[in-house]
């Protein structure tokens, strides 16, 4: 076996960097910055926290954005920039919105009355008859919209 084949059988790594990076700021704050793409030669800024938990949220939040807009950050003309100062300005305001449970190392909450689920259910009841009547209320009053 040759030297080139062994070298190139290293493990490469699958997982892909992130393009956001974090600097310390004034007083504890940090900043978080984009690698520069396209056309850029400097780091975007794209916003300062008062702590570290919260700068994560941020790029938590920013790549979310990005994945759903691919060219956000490449965009050159006014438009392009204005939109992209608009999406990291909102990104900024849900991380300051969620502050209080991003300190606490709370997880988002889910609102009510939805709940995650492994998968489609097939029949609308266990073990039930799907042909059957919806049942009558329990004080034996009709629906008023039925009439």
């Amino acid at each position: 076996m040759t030297e080139k084949k062994r070298r190139s059988s290293k493990k490469r790594s699958t997982a892909s960097k992130s393009p956001y990076f974090l600097q310390p700021g004034k007083q504890g704050a940090v900043t978080v910055y984009r690698r520069p793409a396209g056309n850029r030669i400097d780091a975007k800024l794209c916003g300062t926290m008062p702590s570290r938990a919260m700068a994560l949220a941020l790029v938590k939040q920013l790549e979310r954005a990005e994945s759903v807009v691919h060219d956000l950050f490449l965009e050159a003309t006014d438009d392009g920039i204005e939109a992209l100062e608009a999406v990291l300005e909102a990104c900024r305001q849900s991380v300051m919105r969620r502050a209080p449970a991003i300190e606490a190392g709370v997880s988002t909450p889910r609102p009510p009355g939805k709940r995650r689920s492994r998968g489609r259910r097939r029949g609308s009841r266990r073990g039930g008859d799907d042909s059957a009547p919806p049942a009558e209320p329990a004080d034996g009053s009709a629906d008023p919209s039925a009439a």
